[in-house]
């Protein structure tokens, strides 16, 4: 299993979350950080979801924002203590800036 870390906007960087998208796999798991939690909300989902990877997001990125309330369905918000937990269980982590 690796851990995937985006910490950039799925709005700004187009070809970084298409190649992204291509390498999750079945097991794998997208932990969004920083502006990386904008794609927890409604239109930004929609390019991460149809990945096979679990979508999570750090709930102090996103009460940073303001966007905790707004968090769209099938992503699970964790907090830093839950990240450290999550990185213990991958094999290993691939960070997208």
């Amino acid at each position: 299993m690796i851990l995937h870390l985006l910490n950039r906007s799925p709005f700004e960087a187009e070809s970084l979350i298409a190649r992204l998208v291509a390498t999750l796999a079945e097991g794998d798991a997208l932990l969004l950080i920083e502006d990386g939690v904008n794609g927890a909300l409604a239109p930004g989902v929609a390019r991460l979801a149809r990945t096979p990877a679990k979508l999570y997001a750090l709930r102090e990125d996103l009460d940073a924002r303001g966007l905790s309330s707004r968090v769209a369905a099938g992503i699970e918000v964790i907090d830093v203590g839950g990240f450290v937990e999550l990185s213990a269980k991958c094999a290993k982590t691939i960070s997208w800036y």
